[in-house]
């Protein structure tokens, strides 16, 4: 008992010269056809280069296309000519011209001749399993396809669109029940011919013509009604894209489909020279009976997958720019926010700095230039302190600072004078954790040698801009750590907030806080905000602020600081 081998080839035709004569020289009958779009020449010099094979025969030749029935007739045409030319053979393999064994023949022909009844072949029904991707489902056996999909797009699309608007639906056979499944299968001599010759093949032949890619269907469907022991696997591993591409296999995969312990893969890249001279070695180890299990390298092509698709969080490349709303992360690592803090205190980031031990910035989005920690003119990932530049794109600025500094967590100051491009993007982050001092941005204002009327100005300014962000923060949409405090609440118990905060960013040395920043001398400033209240401008974001710092019953309780997750 022997394999006969059925190979499809249309291209890099001294790869399927090689592959032949593996499996000839080792006691496999062969069967080859050529797509007829290759040239006469091309084709006359590969046959003459297996001519001194017996087992090696080719069969007549069909024009191939992706998606039609050509592929199907080719199929026919090449098993019809195995189970006549090689009475021996008991399992006939369907490969292509790209495929590779990985093991040695002589392990596959044992293999099959332990299960002389069994057909290998992926058939499934569409029902069971979403197999398609950007395809047809059900309708590619209810419509009719006459027209290629690759060289005549508009007439397929036009010809699908009427008849969906006419609500057109073919009959299935009655006897049939469609099934899918790979194209690449190994059937036994009493299936395949039973399909071959079924009496009916004139019917299912016409209607499998107009079935959308009906590689993936004919066989899949027919072996329902013959076989008596289906495995529902290929013993070809072939793997597909998220687009449902086939993935391309190349020298750098050698240990990998070493690893899978199948017969044959597919698609070979056609230069890989190291994986046809290592598994066409008349020298391959033999791999013992191990059962044929690709399972194995699913993990490594889930990952592949997912990181084609999804990248790695945070970092945005031309290569992989992702679509809105469609990355896995907006950045790649915690980071801080504080707003107002640097208003309410001096010297606040040399403090933060030694409590918490990251990189502590100024305003890296203010309106003159971006304010790196330490007064860098560059700094990490060649970022610019240039206002312009950073402005051409806030949002991919501060991913960049995230990415290019993992491992150091990065603290900045923020507020209304500031760029607000990144508003909903820090909102939205889970990395960020945002600590707000709503309406502190008024101390300097305070502390300014404006006229009144230029200060009244800019303050409803400021505040318009400070609602609108508070307003982001608190949408149903936010995923950062948010944590607001009205500038009176804040003002009446500094400590406790501050020591919420620094236990968040660095709870391995948390520690209670010994003192706080040095607060900036607020006298008279609840007089500057009657001030304005008294020349028509509300100021509402700064609390419950008494007009006399010492006033009583003027400042109502503290209350806790509230989250908005």
């Amino acid at each position: 008992m022997s394999v006969g081998i059925v190979m499809l080839v249309h291209a890099a035709l001294h790869r399927a010269e090689q592959v032949a004569r593996h499996w000839a020289t080792h006691g496999c009958p062969v069967v080859i056809h050529v797509d007829s779009q290759v040239d006469r020449k091309t084709y006359t010099d590969f046959a003459n280069s297996l001519a001194d094979l017996e087992n090696v025969k080719f069969c007549a030749r069909h024009r191939c296309e992706w998606g039609t029935f050509s592929l199907v007739a080719a199929t026919q045409t090449g098993s019809e000519m195995m189970l006549n030319s090689f009475p021996d053979v008991r399992h006939v393999y369907l490969a292509s011209g790209s495929c590779l064994p990985l093991r040695p023949v002589g392990e596959l022909v044992k293999y099959l001749t332990n299960r002389p009844k069994t057909d290998f072949i992926e058939s499934v029904t569409t029902r069971d399993v979403p197999w398609t991707i950007g395809g047809f489902d059900g309708e590619r056996f209810t419509l009719r396809f006459p027209f290629s999909w690759k060289t005549n797009r508009k007439a397929f699309d036009l010809y699908v669109r009427l008849q969906r608007r006419f609500k057109f639906r073919r009959k299935i056979p009655d006897n049939l029940t469609p099934h899918l499944g790979s194209q690449w299968w190994c059937l036994t001599r009493q299936t395949l011919s039973a399909i071959l010759e079924d009496p009916d093949r004139a019917v299912y032949d016409k209607y499998f013509s107009k079935v959308w890619i009906p590689d993936e269907s004919y066989f899949q469907t027919l072996v329902r009604l013959y076989s008596t022991d289906i495995e529902g696997r290929s013993l070809t591993l072939s793997k597909f894209d998220f687009k449902g591409k086939p993935h391309n296999f190349y020298d750098d995969h050698l240990q990998l489909l070493r690893r899978s312990d199948c017969f044959v893969a597919r698609k070979i890249w056609p230069l890989s020279d190291k994986l046809y001279a290592n598994f066409l070695s008349p020298d391959l180890a033999r791999m013992g009976a191990a059962e044929p299990n690709p399972g194995k390298i699913d993990k490594i092509f889930a990952k592949a997958v997912d990181r084609r698709t999804n990248g790695r969080p945070g970092l945005y490349m031309h290569s992989r720019f992702p679509r809105e709303g469609f990355e896995k992360g907006k950045t790649s690592a915690p980071y801080s926010v504080f707003e107002g803090f640097s208003d309410v205190f001096d010297g606040f980031e040399d403090w933060l700095a030694k409590a918490v031990g990251g990189k502590v910035h100024g305003h890296l989005f203010g309106p003159g230039k971006v304010e790196f920690g330490g007064g860098q003119k560059i700094f990490s990932g060649a970022l610019s302190n240039s206002a312009e530049l950073r402005d051409y794109n806030p949002k991919g600025f501060l991913t960049n600072l995230v990415w290019n500094t993992r491992g150091e967590r990065q603290c900045f100051q923020y507020g209304p004078r500031d760029n607000q491009d990144i508003s909903w993007l820090i909102a939205t982050d889970p990395n960020a954790q945002i600590s707000v001092i709503s309406g502190a941005w008024a101390i300097r204002l305070f502390a300014s040698n404006l006229n009144f009327s230029e200060i009244r100005k800019e303050a409803a300014r400021l505040q318009r801009i400070e609602s609108e962000h508070l307003d982001v923060l608190g949408t149903i949409y936010t995923k950062a750590r948010v944590r607001i405090w009205t500038l009176a609440e804040f003002v009446e118990a500094p400590m406790e907030p501050l020591q919420i905060i620094i236990d968040e960013i660095g709870p391995r040395n948390a520690r209670r806080l010994s003192e706080a920043p040095k607060m900036k001398d607020l006298s008279g400033f609840g007089q500057f905000l009657q001030n304005l209240k008294n020349q028509g401008m509300q100021p509402h974001l700064m609390g419950d602020f008494p007009v006399q710092a010492n006033a009583v019953g003027q400042a109502p309780a503290p209350r806790r600081p509230y989250l908005v997750k």
